[in-house]
């Protein structure tokens, strides 16, 4: 830590990164209960709020925050980039030693972040915060459990569902993520493949207190696809292997009407069989057709090299430091 006159520590500044989607009217008690958590650690504090196209009049409010208080700062996307892209966006912009990221809607407890920084203290650069009981709707629960289980499967990696966005990251972990500008991005796993001295501590989680989660289905089931054809190529595979037990099932078919026809003097029968045959091979032919376009297609998604996120507006116009890529 850089040292003051008199030789004493400076008090760290901790950066606390929030994308902002439809939670307008949480956003005065959070950053309230954020400076009110973050004093007692003691610390410096600066809250990055990242509007990422929220329907509701929340660039309004981030505004009069910033104007209230220099130590929040606002971020207007031009428009729905998702929940990753917005929180890449807060951490391009951050300055501090220690990096909060957390929701808007106060499921994530402020009061958690002094546990977080106490834990890291021990000589962690990771500390997730782990929801023991979580406090969302049956689907949310079950889905997010199905969505770990299948990563796992197809990464070989080993997730907690119980973790999400809520953790503090030491400097050097955020520089090495905004080294990583994959189009398909998902924070706690980019950060948990890091490999950083990464552990977890129980917290609280509370009930949504406003509205209701922007992930339905359709945005699950794409999240998970993003999630797994960007970390694993395990789909190819199992493919491949698929694709030879169906040619070793035929051929071995293929002896046994042989054997009938020439030995047993059985002619072979069914035009319904062949047809079927037929149908099926070429439904999964189309289906690992599917499989490879998927990978060809965010092949092209990042070889076109466009920036991950665009800023319509900042709350501090004259800082250089937001990387608009």
């Amino acid at each position: 830590m850089v040292c003051e006159a008199m030789g004493t520590p400076s008090k760290p500044l901790i950066s606390v990164v929030i994308p902002v989607y439809g939670c307008e009217t949480c956003l005065i008690e959070l950053c309230n209960r954020i400076r009110d958590t973050i004093t007692t650690i003691p610390a410096q504090y600066e809250i990055i709020l990242v509007n990422d196209a929220s329907p509701d009049h929340a660039w309004d409010t981030i505004k009069r925050l910033s104007s209230q208080d220099d130590r929040i700062k606002g971020i207007d996307l031009s428009r729905n980039f998702g929940q990753h892209h917005a929180i890449t966006a807060g951490l391009d912009y951050t300055n501090g030693d220690w990096i909060v990221v957390m929701d808007c809607d106060l499921q994530d407890r402020p009061e958690e972040i002094a546990n977080l920084f106490k834990k890291a203290m021990e000589g962690y650069e990771v500390v997730f915060a782990n929801r023991m009981v979580r406090q969302d709707n049956w689907f949310k629960r079950k889905s997010s459990q199905l969505f770990y289980r299948i990563y796992d499967y197809f990464s070989g990696q080993i997730s907690d569902h119980s973790t999400a966005n809520f953790s503090i990251n030491e400097k050097k972990v955020v520089m090495s993520f905004r080294r990583m500008r994959e189009q398909n991005r998902y924070f706690p796993l980019f950060v948990k493949w890091m490999g950083y001295r990464t552990t977890s501590i129980p917290v609280e989680h509370n009930a949504r207190k406003e509205g209701k989660s922007s992930y339905n289905l359709r945005k699950l089931v794409n999240l998970a696809t993003d999630a797994i054809i960007s970390q694993s190529n395990k789909p190819l595979r199992l493919s491949i292997q698929f694709g030879f037990l169906i040619s070793l099932v035929s051929f071995l078919y293929a002896v046994y009407l042989f054997f009938r026809y020439f030995f047993l003097d059985q002619p072979v029968q069914g035009w319904t069989s062949v047809m079927v045959s037929i149908f099926f091979i070429g439904g999964l032919i189309f289906f690992n057709f599917g499989i490879l376009g998927l990978y060809i297609g965010k092949i092209f998604n990042e070889t076109k090299g466009r920036p991950l996120y665009l800023i319509r507006e900042t709350t501090d116009d004259s800082d250089d430091t937001v990387e608009r890529s």
